[in-house]
């Protein structure tokens, strides 16, 4: 990096909770809230449990002149917003969206890089609209573009849009400086992160709120999953154990919602104004393998490129990295590559380095899973705390990272976070514990 980069804002939204000193509470005491899923009917789904958040809503975080504008925001979007305004609370920056009579930061200076997926559609509310154009039991298009259309909202487009999670972040909080959406699955958050801290680097920001958030719990994305053959269908019974990364009982991922923001800040400008720095992003990089096209088979995105890019990056050696924050899907295949693309990446440092996984505590985050892992390295570092990877008894034997079903306190200086996604990309980021 050429100038260094403080994270001094972190906000995660997960289903074990929101706020980061209450989801580093229950994820340090290895709970879990991975259940039967309740936002839908799932009964006639082979996986029947997922990672929800019961009961929220972003209303809580919104600016009262602002709450009509949940009514048009899909769950990814209110999940983002969450998030947003809990990383912005936390670097005790006033935005426009935290005190508009106190703003304490050049707008054209504050941006906004946020990772998507794919927003699925409210099945019932669109198939209200399209029964409409239904004739004689078959969809007639001339009729639908003639009237069945005009049975949706005129917002309705609005709530589905991945950019439109970054839209709200920044109107809320008046960011007007580089703003970007990136969808590229599970590594859309470490790939937004990455492009925010190089532009804060090169002095095209002060700061930027990056991260990513997105839910799968709905018809759709569950549908998606299991067609891809990852979801664990044994589980069912005993929710609570079902997500089990790395371990040799792992069976498939479930699927949860979510999402972490992180506040990036040049490390200069968070001095001078006395702000609590959580860690620095001093390494990023990013790979992908072609052969991801083919989703049936098993690929880490070639994992070790991108983490041998971000140790480049950050000027470093793999015998100096003290922690490694890793994906986990507990689908076999994947963590068997993800395990080797560490390997491949550390050598023989990766049996000495202590590990951890969260998707056994909240299910596969996808494009929201990497800023709550980012969010998770930060306090690692910041606390001298290594939490437990719930689900986590035995090794698989083709995985041998260095994973423990308990806490533990660990001298770390450097923490290394990776992530990949079904298609073939995949990214890393390298955060150092802030030395006052």
């Amino acid at each position: 990096m050429v100038r260094p980069v403080a994270i001094t804002g972190l906000g995660v939204v997960t289903p074990i909770g929101s706020g980061m000193d209450e989801y580093w509470a229950a994820l340090c005491a290895g709970q879990g809230a991975i259940g039967e899923i309740k936002l839908f009917d799932a009964g006639s789904f082979p996986c029947r449990i997922g990672g929800q958040m019961e009961g929220f809503s972003a209303r809580p975080f919104v600016p009262k002149n602002y709450r009509k504008a949940v009514k048009v925001m899909a769950r990814d979007i209110e999940i983002a917003v969450a998030a947003a305004d809990l990383a912005v609370r936390d670097s005790h920056i006033n935005t426009r969206g935290i005190d508009p009579d106190a703003v304490d930061i050049d707008s054209n200076r504050l941006g906004c890089n946020i990772g998507a997926g794919l927003i699925c559609t409210d099945l019932d509310e669109l198939a209200s609209a399209v029964n409409t154009a239904v004739v004689d039991g078959k969809f007639d298009l001339r009729l639908w573009g003639q009237a069945g259309m005009a049975n949706l909202t005129p917002l309705w487009l609005l709530k589905y849009l991945p950019n439109m999670l970054a839209c709200h972040v920044t109107i809320i909080h008046g960011a007007e400086g580089p703003s970007n959406t990136i969808t590229c699955g599970d590594a859309s958050s470490h790939l937004a992160v990455g492009e925010a801290a190089r532009l804060i680097a090169l002095g095209r920001a002060d700061a930027i709120i990056a991260g990513g958030a997105e839910s799968k719990l709905n018809p759709m994305g569950l549908l998606r999953q299991t067609l891809l053959g990852r979801v664990c269908t044994s589980g069912n019974d005993t929710p609570e154990q079902a997500c089990r990364p790395f371990d040799e009982g792992h069976a498939g991922t479930v699927v949860g919602e979510g999402g972490g923001m992180l506040l990036l800040e040049d490390v200069a400008r968070a001095q001078s104004r006395g702000a609590d720095i959580h860690a620095q992003i001093v390494g990023f990089g990013a790979a992908s393998d072609p052969g991801g096209i083919d989703v049936s088979t098993a690929t880490a995105g070639r994992l070790d490129v991108a983490v041998t890019k971000a140790l480049k990056d950050a000027g470093i050696t793999p015998d100096q990295v003290d922690l490694v924050v890793a994906h986990g899907t507990a689908v076999p295949g994947e963590d068997r590559h993800e395990a080797k693309a560490w390997r491949q990446a550390l050598g023989d440092s990766l049996s000495d380095i202590p590990a951890v996984a969260v998707t056994g505590s909240v299910g596969s985050l996808f494009a929201g899973a990497g800023g709550v892992q980012l969010a998770t390295a930060a306090m690692a570092l910041e606390t001298q705390t290594v939490p437990p990877t719930r689900n986590f008894t035995n090794c698989d034997g083709q995985c041998d990272l260095a994973l423990s079903e308990a806490p533990r306190q660990h001298r770390m200086t450097y923490a290394v976070s990776g992530v990949f996604s079904i298609g073939g990309q995949s990214a890393a980021c390298v955060l150092k514990r802030n030395e006052a």
